[in-house]
């Protein structure tokens, strides 16, 4: 309602942080905070928050070091500006991502930290993130898309909507951090924000050219994955590109600001020990059932249905895009008063109810018809499972013709939930960076264990670390490696 109430405003005259002059916006900067803050509790809720303090403050320490090196700091750049709290926060998820939302609120993943090499890196990559938000590229892009008229991202994972129901309400994204997201920067933005990043980095002191061995990275990522660009990149320059304009834009400072700081050590000392890929602790399939054991749960998954994992809701999409089937938490305080409320929703039409069973847990169902957005009917199945002082909902539906080909899927997952008991899988740890000195000088590839856990691959260990499999490694260097406790 946000979005759209702000949409329909029209544009406003406002000056830029970067240049000083007058253009047309989509929002007032005031408009722009309130935005980025209701769109920051969405990110945070969808896609959590990782639990490292000292990560996070190391983060936020060299993010603030960047801004006070930026326009938005400078001390002929207006109040209203200068005076704005930006709020730097690390994502726990492993893929290698970066964003940053209106008003100041900046983001980047576990999985890119892993993936740098040294503090300056780092530097570059949030000065970039910085220049979008300085020079307002959100608010004109909003102007000139329409901004509450967007294509969302639907069917979880395949780019289109799925039974007429919108991303956000499938990925669990509120509508203003989702319409956000998904604004296409465009290739002038992306170079101005990579001009800025570089520029902020080295006013910072730090060394801007590093930042071309990431965009190295980038490439062999998107080698590695069969795809030209990563997903941080999918409306950027082309990685190859950007590794030699950061390099040119890095030499165009060198004499004009001392940039000696790397911060290899200081980067590393914060990288001992996080999540490399997937966390199991948060919930793994294996052998066709989903299994959590932090929260000592498990249940099998659909045959022939994706899952895409997140802290709040495990989504199960089928591939032919005909059904799905979404696992969360409902906030009621019984089984049966969670499926009295969803039968009470306007457009639902019950066609039968009671008590079940899953897994010897105390369970309540509701069979009911809805009407999608194109006027076709939908059937729905919900389930509801009294466990661990949680009630926890199964949601799968289809359209009501194709209903029966899903009801057995359904029903399977739904009465299959059951207390999670197997030791091997409550016991399971994730794979953790272990940062160690070479002990000799050799090929990087020799210093890899015969088997590594999970998905980790030797070239991906390789990416990570900078360097490539047959590369002569210095005896002394620094390494980031692989700790894993079965």
């Amino acid at each position: 309602m946000l979005v759209l109430a702000l949409s329909v405003t029209g544009c406003t005259l406002s000056r830029s942080p970067v240049t000083g002059q007058k253009r047309a916006y989509a929002y007032t900067w005031e408009q722009e905070i309130q935005l980025g803050a209701e769109a920051d509790q969405q990110i945070q809720a969808a896609f959590g928050v990782y639990d490292d303090d000292a990560l996070q403050r190391y983060v936020d320490e060299v993010g603030q070091a960047v801004l006070a090196n930026s326009d938005m700091r400078e001390p002929g750049t207006p109040e209203i500006f200068r005076e704005t709290e930006f709020r730097f926060r690390v994502l726990d998820s492993p893929v290698v991502n970066a964003f940053a939302l209106p008003g100041g609120y900046i983001y980047v993943t576990r999985g890119l930290l892993a993936h740098l090499n040294n503090e300056a890196q780092l530097a570059v990559v949030l000065g970039h993130e910085i220049g979008h938000v300085a020079a307002r590229h959100a608010s004109q892009r909003a102007l000139e898309q329409q901004f509450g008229q967007l294509l969302l991202i639907g069917g979880a994972i395949a780019g289109q909507e799925l039974l007429n129901v919108p991303a956000q309400d499938v990925l669990n994204i509120g509508g203003t951090a989702a319409q956000l997201l998904f604004l296409q920067y465009g290739r002038d933005d992306e170079r101005e924000s990579d001009n800025l990043g570089v520029e902020y980095a080295a006013r910072a002191g730090y060394e801007a050219g590093e930042g071309s061995q990431f965009f190295r990275s980038l490439q062999r990522l998107g080698e590695q994955s069969g795809e030209s660009i990563p997903n941080w990149l999918s409306s950027h320059p082309d990685p190859g590109e950007r590794e030699q304009t950061i390099r040119e834009l890095a030499a165009g400072w060198e004499n004009e600001v001392q940039m000696n700081r790397l911060g290899q050590e200081e980067l590393y000392e914060q990288l001992a020990s996080i999540v490399l890929g997937d966390d199991p602790r948060q919930g793994f399939v294996e052998g066709g059932v989903f299994y959590h054991p932090d929260l000592e749960f498990q249940f099998p998954i659909p045959n022939g249905f994706d899952v895409t994992n997140q802290p709040t809701q495990v989504v199960m999409v089928d591939r032919q895009q005909r059904a799905i089937q979404i696992f969360t938490f409902a906030q009621e305080n019984t089984a049966r008063a969670a499926a009295e409320q969803f039968a009470a929703q306007q457009g639902i039409q019950v066609v039968d109810s009671g008590p079940a069973r899953s897994g010897g847990l105390d369970a309540f169902y509701v069979l009911a018809d809805a009407q999608t957005e194109s006027g076709q009917i939908a059937r729905l199945l919900s389930y509801y499972v009294e466990f661990g002082g949680q009630i926890y909902n199964f949601l799968g539906y289809a359209l009501q013709d194709d209903y029966a080909t899903y009801e057995a899927a359904f029903e399977r997952s739904m009465q299959g939930f059951a207390p999670l008991t197997d030791p091997t899988k409550l016991n399971v740890e994730p794979a953790r960076a272990e940062i160690e000195m070479s002990p000799r000088t050799a090929e990087f590839e020799s210093f890899l264990s015969a088997s590594l856990p999970y998905d980790l691959t030797p070239q991906g260990l390789a990416i990570m670390n900078q360097v490539d499999l047959q590369e002569r490694i210095q005896e002394g260097r620094l390494l980031k490696m692989v700790r894993y406790e079965q």
